[in-house]
């Protein structure tokens, strides 16, 4: 069955090129296309959508209208996916973006979409219940060298990982332990042992939670670890 997508950007040129992109796509109907978060609310409501595209920033405000549409659907609609487009890297809009999870979730930035076949895999992997961060995203919420940070993920143990995935899905660490048949005092200690192993230092801008969970996001490796725990 094809994936049913609905799409929303102010800008004519480039609600013009995505719809270009979208139509007649093997296994994609283009249901909506829309000028505003207002009338892709209204698509939402009206059309059984798997995934939306949205721009980031729309009227009225022209600032995180996209952002807020990922956020209430998360309430409102909690299987549609979310493809959030920006213009410009705005890690506190992606931060947004994720919280209360990853699943079913991407931000993209314009600038750095260049084919056909990524947005179509992006819809596809959000589709699935995946995410996908764009990794100028993630450099600029890292203090140290993200690319480092990144490939010392390799160094994780199976079970690390599995916490990390748990964490990237908006999981606490309660419901850590309790998903993996764990005590939360273990889980606090892998927890650690993955802060330790990133290499993760105290920020106060952001948590080395959610900087654990942004770098597993980007890594372009993650749906290969052991278990299938990558969340894409």
């Amino acid at each position: 069955m094809a994936l049913r997508v609905g799409l929303a950007d102010d800008n004519l040129l480039i609600r013009e090129a995505l719809t270009r992109l979208l139509e007649n796509a093997p296994g994609f109907e283009l249901v909506a296309v829309c000028r505003d978060a207002g009338e892709l609310r209204e698509a939402i409501d009206a059309e059984a959508l798997d995934v939306v595209v949205v721009d980031a920033g729309m009227p009225p405000t022209m600032t995180d209208e996209g952002i807020r549409l990922a956020v209430l659907v998360r309430e409102t609609h909690p299987d549609l996916g979310v493809v959030v487009l920006a213009a410009d890297c705005e890690p506190a809009y992606a931060l947004a973006l994720l919280e209360g999870g990853s699943d079913g979730r991407a931000y993209l930035l314009k600038n750095r979409l260049t084919t056909r076949p990524q947005l179509l895999s992006t819809i596809e992997i959000v589709a699935a219940g995946g995410s996908v961060i764009d990794p100028k995203v993630v450099e600029s919420l890292v203090q140290h060298d993200g690319t480092l940070a990144r490939s010392a993920l390799g160094a994780l143990s199976t079970r690390e990982r599995e916490v990390l995935s748990e964490m990237a899905r908006g999981a606490s660490n309660a419901a850590i332990a309790a998903e993996l048949g764990l005590t939360k005092r273990a889980i606090e200690k892998h927890v650690n042992s993955i802060f330790a192993k990133l290499d993760l230092p105290l920020d106060p801008r952001i948590s080395r939670r959610v900087r654990a969970v942004l770098l597993c996001l980007s890594d372009p490796g993650r749906g290969e670890h052991a278990n299938g725990t990558g969340s894409g």
